[in-house]
């Protein structure tokens, strides 16, 4: 299936591992014109070198509301006006609400919410001019079926949804398609990170604690990066031309609502 998204402009943020990097190799595979964004450059220079010449990088700390209209601008004048906005950044820490502090609100807010609140200011206005565009917005299968000791995650990425589905309202008269992809257990760095983290609040091996989450999903494995990257890939292109305000949850089946 040719998902024409050849040549378009995909600015992709959190893009320097796990599911940003996943979405910006299966866009650029597709033929699309990659900027990828997140703080390591380093890092981000590999990915450049796995998309190919196609891919330029962006670097940009999210939380840094002033730099990510410097960062905007910079990816216009290299590839040219953003068709495709893909708002991702690193889970805030985790914690339930008794050993949540103030800080740590504080930061989740900026990396997860206001984030994504800035980054779709820059870009949508140059997408209403040209009368077409699509922001997809990172989420989390917590915004289904929130997940214990994750109180931040679950607040923030939840209060995105909200704002994808506001904007979906608004803008769809305007030609921009708006949703969220939410993935469940995806085998990523953060994945590992809470897995371990499990591990050592229970006192049990790294294994047994993920043999037990497999044990919940339905397909009975964790999802790969490049699983989730392709749904990306999809719901971006022309081919989901009419698919917009939703969620979409990645995840193996594993949730048991039946309207996830």
């Amino acid at each position: 299936m040719d998902l024409q998204l050849r040549d378009k402009v995909a600015w992709v943020l959190g893009a320097s591992s796990g599911l940003g990097r996943a979405s910006a190799e299966s866009l650029g595979r597709e033929g699309a014109r990659v900027a990828v964004s997140a703080r390591r450059a380093g890092a981000l220079d590999e990915v450049v070198g796995a998309i190919g010449s196609s891919a330029v990088a962006v670097p940009l700390d999210v939380t840094d509301s002033a730099a990510i209209g410097t960062a905007a601008k910079e990816v216009v004048s290299r590839l040219g006006a953003i068709d495709i906005l893909i708002v991702n950044a690193g889970g805030p820490r985790p914690g339930g609400f008794e050993a949540t502090g103030a800080d740590e609100l504080a930061r989740g807010f900026d990396l997860t919410l206001a984030s994504a609140w800035h980054l779709a200011k820059q870009v949508v206005p140059a997408m209403k001019e040209r009368g077409r565009g699509c922001v997809i917005f990172i989420t989390s299968s917590s915004t289904k079926e929130v997940i214990p000791s994750l109180l931040l995650s679950n607040m923030m990425r939840a209060a995105v949804v909200g704002m994808a589905k506001t904007m979906s309202k608004e803008l769809g008269p305007k030609g921009i398609r708006v949703l969220c992809v939410a993935p469940g257990r995806i085998e990523t760095p953060r994945v590992v990170s809470l897995d371990e983290n499990a591990a050592e609040a229970s006192g049990r091996g790294i294994s047994e604690v993920r043999n037990e989450s497999e044990a919940r999903i339905p397909l009975g494995r964790y999802g790969q990066p490049r699983e989730f990257g392709d749904v990306v890939a999809f719901l971006a292109s022309e081919r989901a031309s009419y698919v917009s305000g939703i969620t979409v949850t990645v995840d193996g089946g594993a949730l048991n609502g039946i309207l996830s």
